[in-house]
């Protein structure tokens, strides 16, 4: 067998070395992979260097899900002896005194437009590099994508010199496999190197894989757009970038990617039917075959009741009398009655936006309050819905508190303290919180959309069906009957907390779907690994 030699720059000079996973000891610094020795039984691995391209990742930048997937993946992906690096904006809310500058100069052109970027590297447990260039991400911008509800109106040429810089981050920093490019942010980046850089031997081979974490949010620009970020007229075909006389950053990742994903099964069914395709549906059939489906997973070591250090008390599933003190001062701390501790407290920790549901939520407040509940409710979203539960809490004074914004602490507290979850969202490609509170003993009451249809099941919570605020109350009025049952309701809570949604077997997934990007089924590759 050939085992190939580590692979080198354009210039034909080896590759500088990079921080080595403990399976990568069968390297030879001489003669690159060292051949295994033989065994009657061996396991082949296929090891990938994987380059993930986000617009977020936690710790550093957040507003959701997607921060919780690119902070978390890289480090799980390690059980399965790939490197992971990930490459961000450097956003102004980052201080770089505790990072390294480790490229000082990589200009970005754009047509004739030539934009400065400086790449830093970040303290992580797997390399994070950051893209400086504060004109575009820091300066006087007070936020990611906008300020007062609008977008940056060059949004198109921010992500435009992020994806580009990418490129540079992955040609001279991070030899990668996989280029692994999520939502519309990082659109461009398989655009350009299926045209821009198509003839650049420093990518031949690589590949790119596009997952969607949201298929509501597409980066729509104008036409004209396109000059700006020197985009090739090809492009802008139906098939490809045009969307209904404009570009859509997301359907360049949708077009041009090598595979697709999204962020849970049911939603990659989901997002090919016109009521969840936000009109990319039939761009997504006819990429059917390169589609699946992936479950995120959850850092049980931040979320969890028997290592929280954010909790009143610590639990778990053999000793729950934890839970009680955390719904006791919740109870205090929300200003409700003592005799709340009777009766089922309900926790919403969400964006308060039609999507996730409070359009429904609002019609059922009533309803739901009627049943001698409690609700505990922590966000921020559309003015309008934020208006109406300050009006539902004023009304409900001692049965409804709202803490309108975001507060991490606060947030494990609600998972912890409610007897029950209310997630009644329009669509969810994945979800979080459904999972966290599963591990809490926190009863999910859901819609039966996407990650939430494929997360929760009889025997640990309450679904239902139509979009409804009459069928999300049928719903709580099914868990508050249960309620009533303790010695039932402790047993559903159990098997909630005995559920396994951790990044364990999300990363294997994608350590797989890398490998068949790669191309796992020739006989040999010189990303594969064989042990005995």
């Amino acid at each position: 067998m050939d085992w190939i030699h580590p692979r080198t720059s354009s210039t034909g000079s080896p590759e500088a070395p990079q921080p080595q996973h403990p399976l990568q000891k069968l390297r030879d610094s001489r003669s690159g992979w060292a051949a295994p020795t033989a065994a009657s039984h061996a396991t082949i691995l296929f090891v990938a260097r994987v380059l993930m391209v986000s617009s977020e990742a936690a710790p550093l930048a957040k507003t959701g899900g997607l921060a919780d997937v690119v902070g978390s993946l890289p480090y799980y992906l390690r059980s399965y002896g790939d490197e992971a690096a990930v490459v961000i904006p450097r956003y102004g809310s980052i201080d770089l005194k505790t990072s390294r500058r480790v490229y000082d100069s990589m200009p970005v052109f754009l047509g004739a437009t030539s934009y400065d970027t400086v790449i830093y590297q970040a303290p992580s447990e797997f390399p994070v590099y950051l893209v400086d260039c504060p004109t575009l991400f820091a300066g006087t911008r007070k936020d990611y994508y906008g300020e007062a509800g609008l977008d940056y109106p060059d949004n198109h040429i921010r992500f435009a010199v992020f994806a580009r810089a990418a490129i540079g981050v992955a040609r001279h920093l991070f030899r990668t496999d996989v280029i692994h490019c999520h939502d519309w942010q990082a659109g461009l980046l398989p655009v350009y190197l299926k045209t821009t850089f198509s003839t650049d031997p420093t990518f031949a081979g690589v590949k790119t894989l596009f997952t969607i974490h949201n298929l509501g949010y597409q980066g729509l620009f104008p036409k004209s757009a396109m000059a700006d970020v020197a985009l090739a007229p090809s492009v802008y075909r139906p098939d490809r970038m045009e969307f209904f006389g404009r570009i859509a950053y997301i359907k360049g990742g949708i077009a041009y990617a090598d595979a697709l994903n999204t962020v849970s099964p049911s939603y990659a069914r989901e997002i090919q039917t016109p009521e969840y395709g936000f009109g990319l549906d039939g761009a997504l059939r006819a990429r059917a075959d390169v589609l699946t489906g992936i479950l995120n997973g959850v850092d049980y070591r931040q979320w969890s009741p028997d290592v929280d250090v954010l909790i009143p008390a610590l639990y778990s599933a053999e000793d729950l009398s934890g839970k009680r003190v955390c719904k006791q001062q919740l109870v205090i701390e929300s200003g409700f009655p003592p005799e709340a501790m009777a009766r089922p407290l309900l926790g919403i920790v969400s964006r308060l936006t039609r999507q996730k549901g409070a359009d429904i939520l609002a019609d059922a407040a009533e309803a739901i309050l009627a049943e001698d509940t409690f609700i505990v409710a922590l966000g921020a979203g559309e003015p309008e819905y934020e208006e109406f539960f300050r009006n539902v809490a004023s009304r409900n004074p001692g049965r409804v508190s709202l803490r309108l914004g975001f507060d991490n602490p606060l947030a494990h507290r609600i998972e912890a303290g409610s007897d029950m979850f209310l997630m009644p969202s329009r669509y969810e490609p994945c979800g979080l919180n459904q999972i966290y509170s599963l591990r809490y003993g926190t009863v999910p009451v859901v819609r039966a959309t996407g990650g939430l249809d494929d997360t929760i099941d009889e025997g640990t919570g309450f679904k239902f069906q139509e979009y409804s605020g009459l069928a999300l109350a049928d719903a709580v009025r099914s868990a508050v009957r249960a309620f009533g049952d303790r010695e039932g309701w402790e047993a559903m809570m159990r098997r909630g907390m005995k559920q396994d949604f951790s990044w364990k077997a999300s990363a294997a997934a994608y350590s797989s779907l890398y490998g068949s990007l790669m191309g796992r089924h020739e006989s040999f590759s010189r990303s594969k690994i064989l042990i005995s």
